[in-house]
């Protein structure tokens, strides 16, 4: 259920310039999940600003974020950590030459 949403959001707003891969991922199951169940994906401008400072220069980061599944009534189904890979894109030498 939450499996691409944190790659999507990473994608979407580091722009084309960023390499965005799936990376790890873990989940505990706290109860059964009877009924409608919900999940929020919050993505910051800080947390965003904190995965340029990462990857600045080439460097890969390995980034977590933390999602809770939660059901209708507020309690916790589960708890999803998935890990995400991100570097800035290598330009190549005749691209960075004209530029």
């Amino acid at each position: 259920m939450t499996d691409p949403f944190w790659m999507l959001l990473v994608m979407q707003n580091l722009g084309r310039e960023y390499v965005v891969w799936d990376a790890a991922a873990e989940i505990s199951f706290v109860s059964p999940g009877r009924g409608d169940i919900f999940a929020e994906f919050v993505l910051t401008d800080d947390r965003l600003a904190e995965i340029r400072e990462l990857t600045r220069d080439g460097k890969k980061a390995l980034v977590w974020f933390d999602t809770e599944v939660l059901a209708a009534d507020g309690s916790v189904v589960a708890r999803v950590r998935k890990q995400l890979y991100v570097r800035e894109k290598r330009r190549s030498t005749a691209r960075a030459a004209a530029a």
